[in-house]
């Protein structure tokens, strides 16, 4: 396979290329997902609500340790992470990524294996650390000489931790520039060139209780060519080797980050995973041969990659509206639950799923209902010209950075995750009620 999609033969290919493989449409717009026709699990659970494909998620971390069979497949809990999701993940064999206190203790509490998890961050609380300490995580990144002093502060003299350090390999990649972490000048890992990431791993190597693995890199996200991942292998085993020279040290472990870019609608490039995992290894063998060094582990951190295409966002339309020479569409999410396109100008291929129209296409714009003149879900796309309220809209690749970036704005409430599964939905997080958000609210 040359992408981690495996295209529906449906009546509609072309637009269900983006959607899980479990996609069908036994009749025109009756569109199912997992067996599950998503007309149904509207009206079973509501609207907003999103649907995730387990079998796609546990197809696609398949994906990677096939691709990737040397590799330690850390799954990027920030994408998306619920109980049944780190349980997904755990039973595929993948480690995971975990970004706070709070992603840890979920993975923790539902049964991940902590010695399997990986914690980074560019500013960790001292509750991020402690509770790293407490549960045993497996390996902390040190995104800063700082956290050196406090780990080893925390631990005591007779502690031990097995730590990476974070560095910037000065190399620009993704697909906005909101989201390019691989470069100079922003507040992710240590830099190469002015010598800092050198001075935080001597730091490292003065503090017993800290055993220092390997290096670790992220480069940015949507990244759809293997290039920059080439150039990364290139700069990173370049330091792995001035270490070695400078202190003797043979790191056994050289982690790569994730970035995997996926296509959100037809059409799109998306990064060949095969044919790029082949090409690391290659850049990886070579380089380390000719400085002389030992080939490290490799370690990857997918997470848009395997939750983005198992998920779609379903909406009702409350309302079609022609203002000039544009006609908006609202529904009853919007920014609170997705707020991507407002930060990335990111652009989806909503669908009319629930009822076939015979209707010419036209071009809309799909917005939210909340008070801000950026709240637009999709802009200019096409829809069926008697779209009207009550239908049901259905946004594919909606499974990673939505519902981990949703925010209470409006008072809403955040959305229902229901799991799709071989004939079944089930309920894997319940809306978030008006009642929760004034139980919240102790003071007057």
């Amino acid at each position: 396979m040359t992408t981690l999609h495996r295209p529906t033969v449906t009546a509609t290919a072309d637009a269900l290329s983006v959607w899980p493989a479990s996609t069908a449409e036994p009749r025109p717009g009756a569109v199912s997902v997992g067996g599950v026709p998503l007309a149904e699990v509207a009206d079973r659970f509501g609207t907003p609500v999103y649907v995730l494909d387990e079998a796609e998620v546990r197809e696609r971390c398949r994906t990677y340790r096939h691709a990737f069979p040397d590799a330690e497949v850390l799954y990027a809990a920030k994408a998306f992470l619920c109980r049944a999701m780190a349980h997904w993940v755990d039973e595929e064999g993948l480690g995971l990524d975990v970004c706070s206190a709070g992603e840890l203790e979920l993975a923790v509490t539902t049964g991940f294996p902590p010695d399997r998890i990986v914690l980074h961050g560019n500013a960790k609380s001292p509750r991020d650390l402690q509770t790293a300490l407490r549960l045993g995580v497996g390996r902390i990144v040190i995104d800063s000489p700082s956290e050196t002093a406090r780990l080893a502060a925390a631990l005591g003299p007779d502690g031990h931790q097995k730590v990476m350090v974070r560095v910037v390999p000065g190399i620009s990649a993704g697909g906005h520039e909101k989201i390019r972490t691989g470069t100079e000048d922003q507040q992710f890992g240590l830099s190469i060139p002015d010598g800092y990431a050198q001075y935080a791993i001597a730091r490292i190597l003065d503090q017993p209780q800290l055993q220092l693995t390997g290096l670790h890199c992220h480069l940015g996200s949507q990244i759809t060519s293997v290039k920059p991942y080439l150039a990364a292998v290139r700069r990173m085993v370049g330091l792995m080797a001035r270490l070695h020279e400078q202190y003797g040290l043979v790191l056994p472990e050289l982690d790569l980050g994730g970035g995997h870019g996926i296509a959100y609608r037809p059409g799109e490039p998306a990064l060949d995973l095969t044919t790029s995992a082949r090409k690391v290894r290659a850049e990886l063998v070579e380089a380390c041969g000719a400085a002389g060094l030992a080939v490290p582990r490799l370690v990857i951190e997918p997470g848009r990659a395997i939750a983005g295409p198992a998920g779609i966002a379903v909406y009702h339309v409350l309302a079609v509206k022609r203002s000039g020479a544009h006609t908006y569409v609202a529904v009853d999410g919007g920014m609170s639950d997705n707020p991507r396109p407002a930060l990335y100008g990111v652009r989806y291929a909503p669908q009319l799923v629930g009822r076939h129209s015979l209707a010419d296409p036209a071009p809309v714009t799909v917005v939210g209902r909340h008070c801000e003149a950026g709240d637009v879900v999709a802009a200019d796309v096409e829809l069926p010209e008697d779209i009207r309220p009550g239908d049901l809209l259905a946004v594919p690749v909606a499974g990673a950075y939505h519902l981990s970036m949703a925010s209470g704005y409006n008072l809403v409430g955040r959305p229902a995750v229901v799991a799709v599964s071989d004939g079944r939905a089930r309920l894997l997080i319940r809306r978030e009620s008006l009642e929760d958000i004034r139980s919240r609210d102790v003071g007057l």
